[in-house]
């Protein structure tokens, strides 16, 4: 009997193959008193298991081949640099002198210290750095413990067009079991934006994740079948389903080896309607991974990894540095580089916060543009080093979670006063650089009309417009089902947003996974969505779908999706958009 369980599919692609149960043995953590005259002994093993994984991290990014995705090192760049600083091997060294403690022990309270932080963070993709800490610290103590190199770390083979079963997966474990041929991953944990899953996108391998406790149904060895796009994983399928998904999976892998011809195609409709597609980054290695996808321009560079994991904000120079290696990496296409995105429990002090009184709903509190005004002087350097960036090449400054005009007069007024300061400095940069806004909150979007009249353009940001407008948090597995970019609500906010842009005659753009996922973008297109931002693997397959798509032959009847009733009636609705110009 064939039975199915259905979870979050974040990596298209169809899978066969034999389960492999992952079990992660949590090392046993427990506290004990270290005599004073073994105290340096203690720091010295804490410092040297410190050192075993820097090099297991290191031996594993060696493996990773040299034509990969930027942002696959980049995830194990990041867990190396979290090794360097301060918070975990210093506090832990300074706990183990003070409380007497054994290493183990103080690396646990220091983790949890750190959690409690990332806990209150409002961005999810910034939430989700949680999971680092975890992973890292998870190494650590494996190495504390004397516990025995992972399995799926040893290179054997064995691991080769397996479907692996587990409550969750690091970055690291994913890249090594990408490297021995694994056929697709499933876990009971995880959400959309979390590092594994954009790694998953990033390496090509189907994978479902919010599979509720998936290893109790599986058993060791048993053939499974998985769709990372519909999220489903069948168990004990008859012939008759294996042989239909064997025709899917061919079909998939020959749509895909297809999609190179449209790298070299101008981005337009059948009926000559030319659309740009622009690509989200976060890191100026993401140049190499961005120009080959074929992209016009960066239509969303964060800038927050400049500020994580440090004791002091960037300075300028640091910042000009980054920027202009972007935006001379992009050979004069546009680079829209938004402000610092961070909540106030995500500052760069090291750890000072800690002890700051818990905020009951940070999502609401001061991040973003609210953070940026409450920092003047942290602000204005960022907007320096944005505008003598800007001297070297297309650059848009945007700015994050908008909700009032008070804001957006503010941020423009400091960004004048920067201006000034340049001009008196005799500093180069382009006085005529474009300034937009997100509309990622319901009240900027109800706003639009008003807000484009001060501005050069915006790019609607449905990660964030689709959670407050609904009230759900997409990575908590309890309420994530709730996330649909088709809710009414949600598609007349974006409908508001594009009518306003045509009015005031400024570009529109989106820069959500919703831009990214090419079963919106036919209807996104009917809408008059003319420009789009994703993640760059995103490219090809979302070009494919505008260059066939004739505008004229969409459903008449296209905008009535934004009056379903349902979620049934809205996918009826979206199955007969993506039906037609065929």
């Amino acid at each position: 009997m064939t039975l199915e369980l259905q979870g979050i599919g974040v990596s298209r692609g169809i899978a066969m193959g034999r389960a492999h149960i992952l079990f992660h043995n949590q090392p046993d953590v427990r506290e004990y008193l270290i005599p004073a005259f073994a105290i340096e002994q203690e720091v010295d093993r804490f410092l040297d298991a410190i050192e075993q994984a820097r090099q297991q991290l290191k031996s594993i990014r060696n493996h990773i081949p040299a034509n990969a995705p930027s942002d696959i090192t980049s995830f194990i760049d990041t867990h190396l640099l979290m090794l360097s600083d301060s918070s975990l091997n210093k506090i832990p060294v300074e706990m183990i002198r003070q409380r007497r403690c054994n290493a183990e022990w103080a690396l646990q309270l220091q983790r949890d210290a750190l959690i409690n932080v990332f806990n209150e963070m409002d961005d999810p993709y910034l939430r989700t750095r949680r999971d680092d800490v975890d992973h890292v610290v998870t190494r650590i103590h494996r190495i504390l413990t004397d516990q025995e190199v992972a399995e799926h770390e040893i290179p054997d083979g064995r691991l080769k067009g397996h479907i692996i079963i587990a409550e969750d997966l690091t970055p690291a474990d994913t890249v090594l079991m990408q490297h021995q041929g694994i056929a697709a991953f499933v876990t009971e944990h995880g959400g959309a934006t979390s590092h594994t899953t954009i790694l998953a996108r990033s390496l090509g391998i189907p994978a479902i994740v919010g599979v509720e406790s998936v290893r109790r149904y599986v058993q060791d060895n048993e053939p499974l079948i998985v769709d990372g796009e519909t999220g489903i994983m069948l168990m004990g399928a008859d012939e008759r389903t294996q042989n239909e998904y064997e025709g899917r999976l061919i079909a998939f892998r020959e749509h895909i080896s297809s999609l190179s011809r449209y790298k070299s195609q101008p981005t337009k409709t059948r009926d000559g309607k030319a659309i740009t597609l622009l690509a989200n980054a976060e890191l100026p290695e993401d140049v190499t991974t961005i120009s080959a996808a074929g992209a016009q321009g960066i239509g969303l560079y964060r800038t927050e990894f400049l500020y994580m994991n440090r004791l002091s904000p960037p300075e300028e120079e640091e910042q000009l540095a980054a920027y202009r290696d972007v935006v001379e990496g992009m050979n004069n296409q546009p680079v829209t580089i938004r402000t610092f995105d961070l909540g106030a429990d995500k500052t760069v002090d090291g750890g000072r916060h800690l002890n700051q009184t818990v905020v009951t709903n940070p999502a609401l509190g001061l991040r973003a543009i609210r953070l940026c005004l409450s920092q003047p002087n942290m602000f204005r350097t960022q907007l320096r080093a944005i505008l003598r960036a800007s001297a070297y090449g297309k650059i848009k400054i945007m700015f994050p979670m908008i909700s009032t005009m008070n804001e957006l007069l503010q941020a423009k007024n400091m960004l004048e006063q920067c201006k000034h300061q340049l001009d008196n400095e005799h500093l180069e940069y382009d006085h005529h650089i474009e300034v937009g806004a997100m509309i990622e909150i319901p009240a900027s979007a109800v706003c639009a009309e008003l807000f484009a009249q001060h501005v050069d353009f915006f790019s609607i940001g449905t990660n964030d417009l689709i959670q407050y407008t609904l009230a759900i948090d997409r990575i908590n597995d309890h309420v994530n089902y709730l996330y649909d970019p088709l809710h009414p609500a949600v598609l007349r906010l974006i409908h508001i947003t594009l009518e306003a842009g045509k009015r005031h005659n400024i570009d529109v753009s989106m820069c959500g996974e919703m831009a990214g996922d090419p079963k919106y973008t036919r209807l996104l297109l009917a809408m008059g969505l003319e420009h789009f931002s994703m993640h760059p693997n995103a490219i090809l397959e979302v070009k494919q779908v505008i260059n066939e798509t004739m505008l004229d032959e969409l459903p008449s009847n296209t905008l009535e999706i934004m009056n379903a009733a349902d979620i049934v009636e809205a996918d009826a609705l979206l199955e007969l958009i993506n039906g037609s110009s065929n």
